[in-house]
Order: C-alpha cells, then structure tokens, then sequence
C-alpha cells in the first residue's frame, strides 16, 4: 500500500530539464498510468482490511486473517529500499514494470487462491510489486512537486475511500474472489500505459555506469537481515498466539533467538559493511533523524492497526454487513488524503512545522481515545466520525515529519534521509498489524474461556473452539460468519468477547500514540527557507565572509524550491 507523502519532496533526484522534455499529452498519459498505481495501492490496501473477516470465514480460519496484511507489508519492507537501485539499473519503466507484474500477479493470484496459506504467499508476491511505486520526480521541476504529490495523495485517498465499501458490497454480491480478480482491468490499463508511454532518461552517468557498479550500491544484505529480524519476531507471537504454543515452546524460542541475533547482524552491518546501508546509522543517530523515525515507526503501527481492527469491529461486534464496515473507513480515508495536503499548505504558508508536529500527533491520541470508548451506547455520529483525527492526524504527521527530517540533514543525505523515514513507515505497518492481531487472538482466547463455561465448555472454547450450527463443526475463533446463528447467549459471550479484545487492542493504540507524541517532542525547529550543504565556514576573511552569504542565499532559494 503507497504512503502518504512519502515523495512530497524527493531530493537528490535528476531533474527533468532538458533532460526529459516531453509534450503535453504524453505527460498526461504517463501521469495516468504512474497515479493509476497509486490508485490500485490505496484501493487494495482498504479492500483486503474490508475482506479479513469474511476471507477468514471463508477458509475457516480468523484467527490467521492478520497474516494477510503481514505478508503483504513485509514484502513491501523487504523490498522498497531495492526499488531505488533497481530504477537506476532497469531503468524507470522496467522497475515500474517490474512492480506492476508482481502486484498485478500477486493479486490474481489471490482471488484463485484455493487455501488460506496460498492466498497469505500470493499476497507476499503482491507486496514484492507493492513498494516499486516510482514517481514523476524525473518529469517535474522541484518547485512543482509539492503541487503534484498533493493531487496524488487525493487519487490515494480516493482509493482508500472507494476500497471499503466497495470491497464489501463486491463481496456481499459476488463474494471476496471477485475483489481481487476485478483489480486486473485497471492494472493492465496501467501496465499498458507505463510500457507505452513512460521513457524517462537518466544521467549521463548513470547510463555510462556498469551494472556491477549499481548493484554494489544495493544493500541486499541490510535488507535481508531487516526482514530475518522482523518476521522472526512477528511469527514468535502470531504462533503464540493463533496455534496456542506456550511461550516454553522450542519453535517460539527458536524464532525470536533468530530474530535478536538478525537485529544484530543488522546493525552491524550497517554499521560496518554496507557500503550503502539502507538504514545509515549516522543518521539514525542524530537528535531529529531519530525522533523522526520512531514517531513514524509507532505512528505506522497504530494507524494500520487502526485500519484493520475499525473493519473487524463493525463485522463481529455490531454484526453489520461487509459493505457497512467498509463504508465506515470513508470519513477516514477522506482525512487521509486531505492532511497531507492541508500541512503541506500550512508549512509553506507560515515556514513552521513543530506546532503542526504536535498538533498532529495529540489528533491521533485523542482518535484511539475515541475509538477505545465505543460500546453499546455509542451513537452513530461517533461511529462514524471518532475515526476523522487519526486519518487526519497521521497523514499530517508523516508529512510534517518528512520535512523536518530533511530540514535536519545536510543536502548530500536528503534522500537517503527520505528513505529512511520511509524504511520505519513500512516496519511500523508490518508490526502494526500483526502483533495486534497477536493480542486480538490472545485476549479473545482468554475472554471466551472465562464466558462459556460448564458440561462441554472445553470442546466449545478450548483449542479448537467448535461451534455447533445446522449439525456443522464450526470454530467461533477460525470463523466469525457463525456468530449471526448462535444461540442468543452463546451470541452475546461471543459478541462480547471480540468487543473486550478489540477494546484491549485500541488501548494499546492510545499508549503507543502517545509515545508518539513524545517522540516528537525532540524535533528540532530548523527554519524551512534552509538547506544544510555543508558546515560554515569561519568568516574569518571578507572573501569567507562573502562566500559564506552566497552559500546561504543558494540554500535559501533551494528550500524554497523544496517547500513549494
């Protein structure tokens, strides 16, 4: 799923004139097919959180839908930071459509999918496409992109406010097959107009650089012990959890001995191998870079945690239709794609980020507030809307936050800085969703147990969770769809159950976002009209001195080019 504001600025980017002078028209049609990605991003992004439920029915098998959204965010983690190498060697159109046939196959592939475990790996080889989005800095002049990436982020917020509803009235008419299947059309529209009409040029010296050159510059190595790290941890609590291993079980202590020792494989070699480390530890450790990346590494994590459960909470808590819980992530979606837009406005306007910072992230604490207080009671006006301050307030926030991480480095790291944000965004979407399933999972386990109790509770609630309806076994854990045909006490232990898990789950939302928001406390204010190029010199003569105001008048005109 495409980030938002992830390229409001890319720096350190070639810039199109002379070198890709087009026309009109052939701009239009390759703005066409590069946002028509965007699109498709934002839309299956929406749509999968809109399916988990009845998917899970489907196979039954609930209790593994979060693998859903985990295998295809950890592919994006994976390999995202390898889309910047790959353009420069394949090209802009091959990397492109490199990642419009993984998604594009990928997504296929989940609609004919005849299992749980192969709709889980094609929904991996989708996320492999998923992180080579490539954008149109090679096409528009600097002080133009701000405009550009803001009607983008409006195509992305469309998307995500289409995916919802209509991912559920698709699978209330056709079923959940036909949601991804229908995705197609539009990717070959897309794959048609990148292949027909994208031919962006690169340097002079990129093209004369050797292949083995550009590879070296890929970090394959800090990306694979990345990934090592995170899945070993992520599948040490989904197994905890889901399979109802204890935590003495060989295979958990195995996976997260496996994941502590990849953490520090992963530092060193950043630290020490990497010739181009996709996490320069350098950087990381700075005051604004670091708190930078882990407001948006705690801020991804509830925002997509928040976008999987919301869904889940209309399905099994308030028992609607899929097309309902769909519709209930619209307000948000429209937040989404105007929050960016209106902090890229506001830091232009007044040349100031930290109180939009703070502002942005208080707007999240006081959402999951919101959201943790639903019950029975709660009216419809805040069912729809306490979900606005999060998809406003996020969107901000990871706007703001790419500016001030920018603003705090030198120029020559501006894009490294970049992807760096943008690394922490992804590892925070792959944790997000899976280790809040992980405690989703756990404490349903735990409230139900308590609930049915008596003759044959154990056969009801234990590991396999057997409901009995119309003579059929079925799993009140593995299949929600069930709940609706429950005896009336048997409905309410169950309804009542996912409502106290879920509501554990949106606490834990408020205790991260509010580290959040002292994350982001240590930002540094640097004035917007300013780029760092290099340490000043000591204007010791009136030559220095006069240098000195030159290179500053440079920087202030470049980050002005920047903001605009």
């Amino acid at each position: 799923m495409p980030d938002i504001g992830k390229d409001l600025v890319q720096p350190g980017r070639y810039e199109p004139a002379p070198l890709n002078q087009i026309s009109r028209a052939d701009f239009f049609w390759i703005v066409s097919g590069l946002w028509s990605a965007v699109f498709l991003g934002a839309l299956d992004g929406t749509v999968v959180a809109t399916l988990l439920s009845p998917i899970g029915s489907y196979f039954n098998k609930s209790e593994q839908s979060s693998y859903l959204g985990t295998s295809y965010l950890l592919s994006v983690c994976c390999f995202t930071p390898l889309y910047g190498r790959l353009s420069d060697i394949l090209g802009r159109k091959g990397a492109m459509l490199l990642g419009l046939t993984l998604f594009g196959s990928g997504t296929i592939a989940c609609g004919l999918a005849p299992s749980m475990e192969m709709l889980i790996l094609a929904r991996a080889v989708a996320g492999m496409g998923g992180g080579g989005s490539i954008t149109i800095t090679d096409l528009v002049p600097l002080k133009h992109r701000g405009l550009y990436q803001g009607m983008a982020n409006v195509l992305f917020g469309l998307g995500a406010g289409l995916g919802g509803p209509l991912g559920g009235w698709i699978n209330d008419t056709w079923g959940w097959r036909a949601a991804f299947l229908l995705q197609a059309p539009l990717l070959l529209v897309s794959f048609t107009l990148v292949a027909l009409k994208v031919n962006i040029k690169l340097s002079d010296a990129l093209e004369n650089e050797g292949a083995s050159a550009k590879l070296r510059r890929i970090d394959f190595l800090g990306s694979f012990t990345l990934v090592v790290a995170v899945a070993g941890m992520l599948l040490g609590f989904s197994l905890k959890t889901t399979e109802e291993l204890p935590w003495s079980h060989p295979l958990i202590w195995a996976l997260f001995i496996v994941s502590a020792v990849f953490w520090m494989a992963f530092v060193y070699v950043e630290a020490r191998w990497a010739p181009y480390p996709v996490m320069p530890l350098r950087l990381i450790t700075q005051r604004t870079p670091l708190a930078v990346s882990l407001a948006n590494l705690m801020g991804s994590m509830t925002a997509f945690s928040m976008l999987y459960n919301v869904p889940l909470y209309f399905s099994v808590v308030r028992l609607t239709s899929s097309t309902n819980a769909g519709l209930h992530l619209l307000p948000h979606s429209v937040a989404l794609s105007t929050g960016s837009v209106l902090a890229g406005w506001w830091m232009r306007r007044t040349g100031k980020l930290y109180n939009l910072t703070l502002a942005s992230a208080a707007l999240c604490v006081v959402a999951s507030i919101l959201v943790a207080s639903w019950n029975d009671q709660t009216s419809n006006f805040h069912l729809w809307l306490d979900i606005v301050p999060q998809g406003f307030g996020m969107s901000s926030l990871i706007t703001s936050t790419l500016i001030a991480m920018i603003a705090s480095v030198y120029k020559e790291d501006m894009a490294v800085a970049t992807g760096i944000s943008y690394l922490f965004r992804t590892t925070g979407q792959v944790l997000g969703v899976s280790l809040s399933g992980a405690i989703l999972q756990s404490v349903l386990l735990h409230q139900l147990r308590q609930r049915i109790t008596g003759p044959g509770s154990s056969e009801l609630v234990g590991h396999c969770s057997y409901i009995w309806s119309d003579g059929k076994p079925r799993k009140l854990r593995h299949s929600i769809n069930s709940i609706p045909d429950l005896t009336p006490s048997l409905r309410k232990a169950a309804v009542e159950s996912y409502a106290d898990a879920l509501r554990v789950v949106f606490i834990c939302q408020i205790a991260i976002n509010v580290l959040v928001f002292i994350a982001c406390i240590p930002i540094e204010e640097h004035p917007l009209p300013c780029v760092h190029l290099a340490p000043p010199p000591d204007p010791g003569t009136h030559q220095e001195q006069e240098e000195h105001h030159r290179q500053q008048q440079q920087n202030a005109n470049d980050r002005s080019a920047v903001v605009e």
